[in-house]
């Protein structure tokens, strides 16, 4: 019956296809360290389910510990198939795991990092999301730190912790302080005054500082006299009368705008 006869067909597909793998893992046995062997059987088995592929991933890699190419497919289809999957799916632990495996090789490759540090900011890991980030700075020229600060200050942004996200923005001043606008944004946003207006003091008084969204000397001092205004209590540490008379004697054509 017809039943009886796509059997028959599905038996020598079958066969045949066992047969083309005999033919690819004799290739491999030849050329372990050749990627292209590697490559052209994953690709002969693009259709297999992602337990057999994965298998062949990991014999490849260990052959080929340091192929930057071989870990980021494997590292990205395990993603890719658990993308469905609720953060809290055991599978997320494997993909850790190979991410922590393929940085003994691959740590001077900041796409690695950074992928990693996007997966862990997807699965809402905090702590290790931090502690990934700082292992990435300490571990890439500093030529590469460019990415990992914008990934890294979206991210301390987004957590919501003001106490990580404070101690994450003096780590980037030291880096790179002519951002520093862009901290004293972060902090008005958060309502922390005292530090806003502290550090847009320095900005003022950096002779060398330039606002990279283009605000002039003056309208860093209008800020400052403004916040001093608006939140006396708050800004306490610093001597809010002397900013404001400082203020006064360097733009006199706003006066009126402070007395009134």
């Amino acid at each position: 019956g017809a039943g009886e006869q796509s059997s028959h067909v599905g038996d020598i597909t079958q066969m045949l296809e066992d047969e083309e793998s005999i033919r690819y893992e004799e290739e491999i046995s030849r050329n372990p360290y050749v990627l292209n062997s590697w490559q052209s059987y994953l690709n002969f088995k693009k259709a297999a389910k992602p337990r057999d592929r994965y298998f062949i991933f990991e014999r490849a890699l260990k052959c080929l510990p340091r192929s930057y190419k071989l870990w980021r497919q494997y590292l990205q289809e395990r993603q890719r198939n658990l993308r469905t999957k609720s953060i809290a799916n055991k599978r997320y632990t494997i993909l850790i795991n190979a991410y922590e495996r393929s940085l003994v090789h691959l740590h001077k490759m900041p796409r690695v990092w950074l992928d990693y540090c996007e997966l862990l900011m997807t699965l809402k890991k905090g702590t290790r999301t931090r502690r990934t980030f700082d292992r990435a700075l300490q571990a890439l020229p500093v030529t590469q730190h460019d990415r990992v600060w914008t990934l890294f200050l979206q991210w301390v942004r987004e957590f919501g912790v003001q106490e990580t996200a404070v101690k994450v923005f003096r780590r980037y001043m030291m880096y790179d302080p002519m951002h520093r606008e862009d901290y004293v944004n972060y902090l008005a946003e958060a309502g922390n005054h005292e530090e806003a207006a502290a550090q847009l003091a320095i900005c003022v008084n950096d002779d060398d500082f330039v606002s990279p969204a283009g605000h002039s000397k003056h309208q860093l001092w209008m800020r400052l006299c403004d916040m001093c205004a608006k939140h006396p209590e708050e800004v306490g540490s610093l001597k809010v009368d002397a900013i404001i008379r400082s203020g006064l004697a360097r733009f006199t054509d706003e006066v009126g705008r402070l007395w009134r």
